[in-house]
């Protein structure tokens, strides 16, 4: 198990996921996620940075989806918004958002606008962006350049 949180940081959620395809007795798991704590393998801070991190620099993904799937691995609220704050910067945040919406924009041939439009926002809230955000983004770029 020990190479298995040295390979990629696991949170809990994960590293009890595993232990329960071995079919361990409880005492065994147990000591397992001690041993593990105890040697730093196993850190929630770590592993909520590092998701974080890995997931908007690398998928682009929002803050909103980051938010869930850290929830569905129960790493603690105040952790999840302390990673996001920490390991997203605001301005990086809006750019990486605006780059999205002008690449999707360029890619949609519908040539109604609202249809348009609605696809833009289904795509990036599939991404996890707020909606007060993609819309912010789109009426910009559609006042400033010709979309379409």
């Amino acid at each position: 198990m020990g190479h298995y949180c040295a390979y990629q940081d696991r949170c809990h959620f994960d590293v009890e996921k595993k232990l329960n395809e071995f079919h361990l007795i409880p005492e065994a798991r147990e000591a397992i996620l001690i041993y593990l704590i105890q040697e730093n393998f196993l850190n929630e801070e770590r592993f909520a940075h590092s998701f974080v991190r890995g997931k908007f620099n690398q998928k682009k993904w929002g803050k909103l989806k980051i938010k869930v799937e850290l929830k569905k691995r129960s790493i603690l609220p105040r952790l999840v918004e302390q990673s996001l704050s920490k390991e997203i910067d605001a301005d990086e945040y809006y750019q990486t958002a605006k780059d999205l919406i002008q690449k999707k924009i360029q890619l949609i041939q519908e040539k109604n606008e609202f249809r348009r439009k609605m696809k833009v926002v289904n795509y990036m809230q599939q991404k996890g962006y707020e909606s007060a955000l993609i819309f912010e983004i789109y009426e910009d770029l559609s006042n400033n350049i010709s979309i379409g």
